[in-house]
This record gives C-alpha cells, sequence and structure tokens, in this order.
C-alpha cells in the first residue's frame, strides 16, 4: 500500500481550519458604511422562534363581506405552512381564528438581520395560491431549471368549489376508506367531464393536481364525469392524509383573496440569553469531550477532535448559506438537536477507529499495521451506521419538508400517492441530522484517517504508546 505523505496531515488541517474560521466568522468587506458578505458565518444564521422571537401576522380576506368557511381558513393554512417550508423557514406556529375569519402565522425574524426582508416575507406568503387540473403528469425542464407541466389546462381554482375528505365505501371490501370529495363550479363542469372522457378511453390515463407548480396528486381517471362531482382515491391510509389534500385544493380555489391585516414582533419563547447559554454548554461539552478523547487515545484522539471541528464547521456552514447554492436554513431547537446527535455519532466513529488501533498495537503490530488493520476493520461497522442514519434523515426532509425538494423527488415514485405534509421543526431535525452525517464521512471516515496515516511518518511520533500501546 502506498504511504501518505507526511505533509497531507498539515494540509488536511489547514483546510480544515481554514473551513471552521470562515464557517464561524464569515468573510465581510467594508467599503466605508456598507459592509458586503463574501461569505455567510455563523451570525447569518436565521434563528428559529424559540431562540430568537421573529414575526406574527394576521391574514384575513381583502373583501370584509366574503363567505369564509373553515374550510377556506385550513387551505390558507396549508398553502402558507407549504410557502415558508419552500422559504427554508422551517420554524413557525399557524392557526385559524375562525370567529374572526383569521389565520395567524409566526415566524423567525430579528431585527438586527439584514438578509431577510419580513416585508417581502408577509407580501409573498399572504399571495393567492395558484391551482391547476392539467392532461396526465408528464413534465419538463424549463430554461430557469425549474420542473414544469407539459398537460394540456383543464382547470384552475376559480372551477372548483370545493373539496373535502370523506368515508367512502370500497364497493369490493365493504370498508370505509378514506377520500378526497371534489365538487366543480358550473364553469369547470364541461371542461372537466371532456377531459375525464378522454382519459377514460386512454385506459384509464391521468389527470394531475398542481399547486404553485408543484404536482399535489395525480390520481387514475376510473370514469367518465359529467355531474362536477369527482372522488380521489386509493392513496389515502387515513383520514387525515385525505384531509391534507383537500386543504392543499381547498387553498387554490379559495374565492377570495387575502391580505396582511396585521403584523408586529414577537418576542423568543425561551428568554434573550437563551441562545448565548446553549453556545457556552456547547462549548463546554467540545471541550470535555476533546479532553476525553486525547488523554484516553493520545494520538488518534487528538487526529478525531480536528476531524471534530471540521464536522462542526461543515454544518453551520451548510445552515448559514456559506456554500451558495444552499440558501440559508432556519436553525432551531430540533434542528440543533439534529447537530448534536451527528455530532455524537462523529465521536463515536473515531472512538470505534481508536479502539481497534488500540487493539491492534496491543497485539503487537507495527504502528502502520496498527493503524491499516484498526481503519480496515472499523470502516464497514461505521460506513453501516451512518448510511442508516442517513436514509432515516432523507425520509424525514421528504416527507415532512417542499414538495419540490431533492430527496421528494427521488422519492416520488413512493411518495406520490400521499399529499404534501409540510412540517417544518421534522423536517429541521431531518436537515440538520443528514448534513452532519455527510461531514462526518469526509471528516471522520477520510480526513482524520488521511491525518493519522501522514504524521505517524513522524519520527518523532512514531511510539506505540501515542496510539494506545503501554508506555515502556
Amino acid at each position: 500500500m502506498k504511504r501518505t505523505s507526511k505533509s497531507v496531515f498539515f494540509i488536511v488541517l489547514v483546510l480544515i481550519l481554514a473551513l471552521a474560521y470562515t464557517a464561524f466568522f464569515g468573510v465581510y468587506t467594508q467599503f466605508g458604511d456598507r459592509t458586503d458578505t463574501v461569505i455567510r458565518g455563523a451570525k447569518d444564521i436565521r434563528w428559529g422562534i424559540d431562540i430568537r422571537g421573529g414575526v406574527d401576522v394576521t391574514y384575513g380576506p381583502v373583501d370584509e363581506s366574503a363567505d369564509v368557511t373553515e374550510a377556506n381558513l385550513k387551505g390558507v393554512e396549508t398553502i402558507i405552512a407549504e410557502r415558508l417550508i419552500n422559504n427554508g423557514i422551517t420554524d413557525y406556529e399557524i392557526y385559524s381564528d375562525i370567529a374572526n375569519r383569521q389565520v395567524i402565522v409566526r415566524f423567525p425574524w430579528s431585527s438586527d438581520e439584514a438578509s431577510f426582508d419580513p416585508t417581502a416575507a408577509i407580501k409573498e406568503l399572504g399571495q393567492t395560491a395558484q391551482l391547476e387540473f392539467r392532461i396526465g403528469d408528464e413534465t419538463k425542464t424549463d430554461k430557469d431549471g425549474k420542473t414544469v407541466p407539459t398537460g394540456d389546462l383543464v382547470l384552475t381554482g376559480t372551477d372548483v368549489a370545493t373539496a373535502e375528505a370523506v368515508y367512502q365505501q370500497d364497493e369490493k371490501t365493504n370498508i370505509n376508506t378514506p377520500v378526497v370529495k371534489l365538487t366543480l363550479n358550473e364553469s369547470g363542469r364541461a371542461a372537466f367531464s371532456d377531459a375525464t372522457k378522454k382519459q377514460y378511453e386512454n385506459n384509464q390515463g391521468k389527470i394531475s393536481i398542481w399547486l404553485d407548480g408543484e404536482m399535489i396528486s395525480n390520481p387514475n381517471v376510473q370514469a367518465h364525469i359529467t355531474d362536477g362531482v369527482a372522488i380521489i382515491s386509493g392513496s389515502f391510509e387515513t383520514i387525515a392524509d385525505a384531509t391534507d389534500l383537500a386543504n392543499l385544493i381547498n387553498s387554490g380555489a379559495l374565492p377570495f383573496s387575502i391580505e396582511a391585516k396585521s403584523s408586529g414582533t414577537i418576542s423568543p419563547t425561551m428568554g434573550e440569553n437563551a441562545l448565548n447559554a446553549m453556545l457556552l454548554a456547547g462549548v463546554i461539552a467540545f471541550v470535555l469531550i476533546a479532553i476525553f478523547m486525547i488523554l484516553y487515545y493520545r494520538l488518534p484522539g487528538f487526529v478525531a477532535v480536528i476531524a471534530l471541528i471540521g464536522q462542526i464547521a461543515g454544518s453551520i456552514a451548510a445552515i448559514s448559506g456559506y456554500f451558495g447554492v444552499f440558501d440559508s436554513f432556519t436553525l432551531t431547537l430540533p434542528g440543533i438537536a439534529g447537530i448534536v446527535l451527528s455530532i455524537g455519532i462523529g465521536v463515536d466513529a473515531n472512538v470505534i477507529t481508536s479502539e481497534r488501533i488500540k487493539e491492534e498495537i496491543r497485539l503487537g503490530k507495527t504502528i502502520d499495521g496498527a493503524i491499516r488493520a484498526g481503519s480496515k476493520n472499523s470502516f464497514w461497522s461505521i460506513f453501516d451506521g451512518n448510511v442508516t442514519v442517513l436514509i432515516v434523515a432523507a425520509v424525514l426532509m421528504a416527507v415532512f419538508g417542499p414538495s419540490d425538494s431533492m430527496f421528494s423527488t427521488i422519492l416520488s415514485p413512493l411518495l406520490r400517492w400521499f399529499p404534501a405534509s409540510a412540517t417544518g421543526s421534522v423536517y429541521s431535525f431531518g436537515y440538520t441530522l443528514f448534513i452532519g452525517v455527510i461531514f462526518n464521512f469526509v471528516m471522520g471516515l477520510w480526513a482524520s484517517r488521511a491525518m493519522l496515516r501522514s504524521v505517524s511518518r513522524l519520527k518523532f511520533l512514531r511510539k506505540p504508546w501515542l496510539y494506545g500501546g503501554e508506555k515502556e
């Protein structure tokens, strides 16, 4: 096996320290009174409501005399939640005030945050959703890189009267199953009749349903529908699943426009000093872990601490928007929990490798042989454990995140029968856990091993007790 150069340790060390410094402190340029961000740092992270507070907005109909139902308000809730997730805002509170015909939304923002415009966000969240029914479910990629439908337009939101979740008896099993009952206005019945006739005669083709450019359902046409009442069935395990799809359809079929009636700021639920306390606790915990790793595992422990610094820095960078191609991400308490869990997984990976190396040293192998055997013997147990966690995190992001996210797209064959379920706290946990484990692969399974093989070539460090052997 080709030996690793002595310089590799120092090259990787410099790269990790550079990543850590820029990820935590950022890079900025100053021109007079203007500060431009070159690389975003930790201070550019948008913190959740529970940590830094946020904005409280009340939405209601533009026309005060409009007929507003509970189903209408639930539809507004659903589309606003989906839009918040799509904008990387995973920590939010949203509920309906049915008596006053309003929807109250709270989302994170701090008054000193220059990279986020709450006024524009309030306006965007309150825009009426665009609902479309189209022939088939085929798509293409437009010039902006977005996935768009190619089928002919059949209906829009103005053609839909209501969508509601109900139970219907299955003709074969006589069991009541959840379905969505779709009722059309007179304006859409003829077009829908023509479309269902065409698709039914075309071997039960599909009519897809799109909301704000994202497909939320693509049922097969099983009959020629002439009365404007359709049943969407077969894809709901519970009545809640059917309700989610009904709410999405209703959000794009509102008989009125909404606007922000009032807005204001709210205080953090954890108190002003909670973030500083959490950061201090994190620093203390890391220092204790570092001391333990170095004292117990010696040189492999020291290298593992450097790798952990890289893993933490990489996680922070992926949240702050450091890499440019990824937008900044709202960091909440569940998100912090995901980071902490991924760090624990990283520590575990380094402990497993260090223990294997120590065992090999005590069995009498040379330093090079112990490092080689210890790394090889620990690789697959670490790899399998990390891949399992990645799968869980990816599924959480696919199910509870934006419908156009990478994992939702990849898992679409499995998720296509289920309506979107935008739950920001779960998505936040899955996201930070996923990126933390990815950086554990980079730092724990590559960087730390490369550094250890390299540093072990330095003559003054070629002492077995530095790798777990008995001190002579």
